[in-house]
């Protein structure tokens, strides 16, 4: 570590894929002023050393670790305070429980849920803190999300919601080709529509208590199903459809919500090539939460359930 990093929190990244090396190192390079990226973890010792060059600008001291002795190395490093899982969907709740039993605080994205819940709430509490297990790449954090939420009182009572997601999933696109995503149940729409749904929650302050849905896979380059549509209603009472084609050739993303009073619309759009969205100490944030996570994918595989019943509604698990 440098001495401009001295005393600042060190962390590891496991995982040195495509995200991992677009996403996470830039992110990091970025608030490099408030934490040490001390090492990053690869199966292959020729994957972590790439991944590390790319973070050698802002880490010098960054250290490459891989396979099995690597994992026991950072679990064992008590200057490594936090980790990052960024692996394939299926591995990664396995990985998170082995980081945060050995006492590591730990962001990831979310898949498999109530087995792992069960498991985190089990582990005793660490001194002086139990471990935060937190989701990364997180909806209920973006502006417009934040700021929509606080003028929903203003619209009235909710009359009906909607949220149509005309996505761009095709060979241009680096994630097109992933296999863990073509070997997940859900496929990309369980892969990406977790994030839709959290913005849906966030924005309409209320569980999703039943689904109706039907699914179909038209686009055979694209692992099963690749569109859902649902009809879903709200503890409130409220009512909307979420309409989701994993690729379109009109892309559009927005979520929508009538009320006797008025109408919220948020819309993803692109501004200086990049996407974003515009609105019309120890303690873990909640929005980061791993439950809130496993709210999100409950609904999702509410919604592939009913699809698989024909439409028939599907009580949403709650936790």
């Amino acid at each position: 570590m440098t001495a401009d990093g001295a005393g600042l929190p060190q962390i590891a990244v496991i995982g040195a894929g495509i995200f991992a090396r677009t996403q996470y190192i830039p992110r990091l390079r970025e608030i490099a002023h408030l934490v040490v990226l001390k090492a990053i973890w690869s199966r292959t010792e020729e994957s972590a050393k790439a991944a590390a060059q790319l973070a050698r600008d802002f880490a010098s001291e960054i250290e490459c670790k891989w396979g099995d002795a690597g994992l026991e190395e950072i679990m064992a490093d008590s200057t490594i305070m936090g980790v990052a899982v960024v692996l394939a969907g299926q591995v990664q709740v396995e990985l998170s429980l082995k980081m945060l039993k050995a006492g590591k605080h730990v962001i990831q994205a979310t898949t498999e849920a109530e087995a792992a819940l069960s498991i985190y709430n089990s582990f005793p509490n660490h001194v002086p803190h139990k471990p935060i297990w937190a989701l990364a790449e997180n909806y209920r954090f973006e502006p417009a999300f934040v700021e929509s939420r606080k003028l929903v009182n203003d619209i009235g009572d909710m009359m009906n919601i909607q949220v149509i997601i005309e996505g761009s999933m095709n060979s241009s696109n680096p994630y097109f080709s992933s296999s863990w995503r073509r070997n997940f149940v859900g496929g990309f729409i369980l892969d990406m529509g977790v994030h839709f749904i959290a913005g849906l929650r966030m924005l309409v302050g209320s569980e999703i208590a039943t689904v109706s849905s039907v699914s179909r896979h038209v686009d055979m380059a694209l692992p099963p199903p690749d569109n859902i549509c649902s009809l879903f209603q709200l503890e409130n009472g409220c009512a909307g459809v979420f309409v989701f084609a994993v690729n379109s050739k009109s892309p559009k993303i927005l979520w929508r919500v009538d009320g006797t009073k008025g109408t919220i619309q948020i819309e993803r759009g692109i501004d200086s090539g990049k996407h974003g969205y515009q609105d019309g100490d120890h303690k873990a944030e909640i929005r980061s939460s791993y439950v809130e996570g496993a709210r999100d994918v409950a609904v999702l595989e509410a919604m592939l359930e009913s699809s698989e019943k024909q439409g028939t509604p599907v009580q949403v698990k709650r936790f």
